[in-house]
């Protein structure tokens, strides 16, 4: 291991990529799902009143919300992407600390330690 480098920064940074990779590929199933025109009768009731549909309701298309859904999720997940190469390579603290904050926005136990490992890693960037 190189001088003044800890592991840290490299498992903040490898746990942003995973996470951003799930995130991307939970967005285009979630594309590809609504354009096989999937069920969604498998909800619990409970969220299906929430949602405001009925059980046995077939998406036609992609409704508002998905899309919102759907795009932030893609964004955030290219960002953390994009952020945790940026902490392997030890450029920008910035675009690093952005992609671990992306990966945490789900709320996740992984996105949480990718976070705090690069903020722990500040001092290695050049």
């Amino acid at each position: 291991m190189d001088e003044g480098r800890s592991g840290l920064l490299s498992a903040g940074g490898i746990l942003s990529i995973l996470v951003g990779a799930f995130e991307i590929t939970t967005a285009a199933m979630m594309v590809a799902l609504v354009q096989l025109n999937f069920s969604i009768s498998f909800l619990p009731p409970r969220l299906l009143d929430f949602l405001g549909l009925k059980p046995g309701f077939e998406m036609p298309a992609m409704s508002t919300w998905l899309i919102i859904v759907v795009g932030v999720l893609a964004v955030t997940g290219i960002i953390a992407v994009v952020g945790g190469i940026s902490a392997i390579k030890r450029r920008r603290f910035g675009l690093s600390l952005a992609g671990a904050i992306c990966a945490f926005l789900p709320v996740n136990t992984l996105g949480l330690l990718a976070l705090i490992f690069v903020s722990l890693g500040k001092r290695e960037f050049e």
